[in-house]
C-alpha cells in the first residue's frame, strides 16, 4: 500500500505534516486563484451586480456543498485508520462503500437543492434587481453536485493514504482549465455568470475524474477492488457514522452563514458586492490554513489507527505553532495590502464597494488566530473519529453567526457583519479544544500512548 504515499505514524510530526500539507496549501491556493480570478472577470467584466449575484450564492453553496464536502471528507476517515492500522482489505471494502453511499448522496442532494433553489434565495431575501443572476449561478452549481462529490471522496481517499501530491497535480490542471473556460464563456461567448458557473462545474468533474483513474488504475492502494464491492452493512454503517455527522456539522455552520446572508442583504447592493469582495479576499488567505487543518485530520486518523496517541498530542503542537506563524504573516500582509486586493477586484471606480472590502478584511485579520486553533482542533477531533461530538462545533458556529447578524440588525450594521466570522470561529475553537484535550486525556496510559523518539518536535 505504501507507494508514493505517506505513513504518518513514524518520523517528527511537524515535519510530516508539513510534507502532507504543503501540496495541500498549494493547492487551495491555486484554487484560490482560480476563485479570485473569477470573482475577478466577474466583477470587472460582467459588472457589481453581477458579483453581487455571485456573492449572494455563496451562503447557500456553502450551506450544500459544504454538506458534501463534509461528508467525503467523513467517509476519508475510516480509510485513514485502516491504513494507519495496515489493513488493506478494511481500505478497500471501506471505499466500495464510499461509492455506493456518494453514488445515492449525489442523487438525492441534485434533487433536492436544483427544486428549492428559487424558494430558499427568497428566503434569504435576496434582493431583487439580482435576484436572476444569482437563481442562474445556483442552479448550474447544484446541478454540478455529482462532480464535487467524485473529486472530494477520490481526492480524500488519496489523502487518507497519505498521498496529498496527485490531488493538488489534479487540482492545478483544474484551476489552469478553469481559468481558460471562464475566460471563454465570459469574454467571446459572453454567457455571464451562467458561464462562470459552468466553468466551475467542467473543471472539477474532470479533476474527480482524474483522481479516480489514479486511485483505481495508478496505485496498488485498490487492487482486485471487485472482490469488495459487494454491500457490507458495517462498513456502510461506519462510514455513515463518520461521514454524515461531519457533512451536518458543516451544514450546521453555514445556517449560521445563510442567516449572516440574510443580514447582508438588508444592508443593500454595495454591502453585498463589498462584502463578497472581502471574503473572497480573506478565503484566499485562510484556506491554506484549512490545509493544515485537513493534513491534521489525516495525521490523527493514521495515528488514531496506530494507537499513537503520542504523536497526536505532539502533532497538535507543532499544528498551532505551524498555524500561528502563518497568522502573523497574514495579518502583516493584509494591513498594507488589503486595499490594493479589493480595488482589484471591484475596479477603482467602485469607491464605496472597496472601503466595505477593505473594512471587512481589516476586522476579520485581527481574529485570524481562532480560525487557525479551530482547523487544528476540529480535524483533529474528526480525525480520531469523533464526528458526532464535532458537529456541535458546528452549533457554536452557527450561534456565533447568528450573534453577528442580531448585532448588525440590532444597530451595528456592517460591523456586525464583520464580526460575525471571528464570534462563529471563536465559540468552535473553544469547544473544539476542550473535546480534545478530553479525549486524549483518557487515553493516558493506555498501551498505545507510548514515547517514543520519533514523536518530539
Amino acid at each position: 500500500m505504501q507507494g508514493k504515499t505517506l505513513d504518518l505514524t513514524e518520523g517528527r510530526p511537524i515535519t510530516r505534516i508539513l510534507l502532507f500539507a504543503v501540496p495541500l496549501i498549494l493547492g487551495t491556493l491555486f484554487q484560490q486563484l482560480y476563485s479570485f480570478a473569477d470573482t475577478l472577470m466577474v466583477g470587472r467584466l460582467v459588472g457589481t451586480d453581477a458579483l453581487a449575484a455571485v456573492g449572494a450564492t455563496y451562503s447557500l453553496g456553502f450551506l450544500t456543498l459544504g454538506f458534501v464536502q463534509g461528508t467525503c471528507v467523513g467517509f476519508s476517515i475510516p480509510l485513514s485508520q485502516s491504513f494507519g492500522a495496515k489493513r488493506p482489505d478494511e481500505f478497500k471494502r471501506y471505499f466500495a462503500g464510499g461509492l455506493q453511499l456518494c453514488a445515492a448522496l449525489a442523487l438525492v442532494m441534485t434533487a433536492l437543492m436544483t427544486a428549492f433553489c428559487a424558494p430558499l434565495l427568497r428566503l434569504m431575501r435576496t434582493p431583487e434587481d439580482i435576484f436572476a443572476m444569482t437563481q442562474t449561478y445556483a442552479t448550474v452549481i447544484f446541478l454540478g453536485i455529482p462532480a464535487s462529490i467524485l473529486y472530494n471522496f477520490c481526492a480524500g481517499a488519496l489523502r487518507a493514504a497519505g498521498d496529498s501530491r496527485h490531488p493538488f497535480y489534479f487540482l492545478l490542471f483544474s484551476t489552469a482549465l478553469n481559468i481558460a473556460l471562464d475566460y471563454l464563456f465570459i469574454v467571446p461567448l459572453s454567457l455571464g455568470v451562467f458561464g462562470a458557473a459552468l466553468a466551475t462545474v467542467l473543471s472539477q468533474l474532470v479533476s474527480g475524474l482524474l483522481n479516480l483513474y489514479w486511485i483505481l488504475c495508478r496505485t496498488t492502494l485498490l487492487e482486485h477492488l471487485i472482490r469488495y464491492a459487494a454491500l457490507s452493512p458495517s462498513h456502510l454503517r461506519r462510514l455513515c457514522v463518520t461521514g454524515f455527522p461531519m457533512g451536518f456539522e458543516y451544514s450546521i455552520s453555514a445556517i449560521g452563514a445563510v442567516v449572516m446572508q440574510g443580514a447582508i442583504n438588508t444592508l443593500g447592493t454595495a454591502a453585498v458586492a463589498g462584502q463578497t469582495a472581502g471574503e473572497k479576499i480573506r478565503q484566499m488567505f485562510t484556506l491554506p490554513m484549512e490545509s493544515v487543518g485537513m493534513a491534521m485530520a489525516t495525521y490523527a486518523g493514521q495515528n488514531e489507527g496506530a494507537r499513537r496517541y503520542d504523536r497526536i498530542r505532539s502533532g497538535i503542537r507543532d499544528g498551532l505553532t505551524i498555524q500561528w506563524t502563518y497568522c502573523a504573516i497574514a495579518w502583516v500582509v493584509l494591513f498594507f495590502a488589503k486595499d490594493m486586493f479589493s480595488t482589484l477586484v471591484l475596479g477603482a471606480q467602485a469607491a464605496e464597494e472597496i472601503a466595505l472590502s477593505s473594512y471587512y478584511l481589516t476586522v476579520l485579520s485581527l481574529f485570524f488566530c481562532l480560525h487557525g486553533g479551530l482547523m487544528i482542533m476540529r480535524n483533529t477531533l474528526q480525525g480520531m473519529g469523533y464526528s458526532v461530538q464535532a458537529v456541535f462545533s458546528g452549533f457554536m458556529e452557527l450561534t456565533g453567526r447568528s450573534l453577528g447578524s442580531m448585532l448588525c440588525l440590532a444597530g451595528l450594521g456592517y460591523l456586525g457583519v464583520c464580526l460575525s466570522n471571528p464570534l462563529a470561529f471563536g465559540f468552535a475553537f473553544a469547544y473544539c479544544a476542550l473535546r480534545v484535550h478530553a479525549e486524549l486525556k483518557k487515553r493516558q496510559g493506555t498501551a498505545g500512548d507510548r514515547p517514543s523518539g520519533n514523536a518530539g518536535c
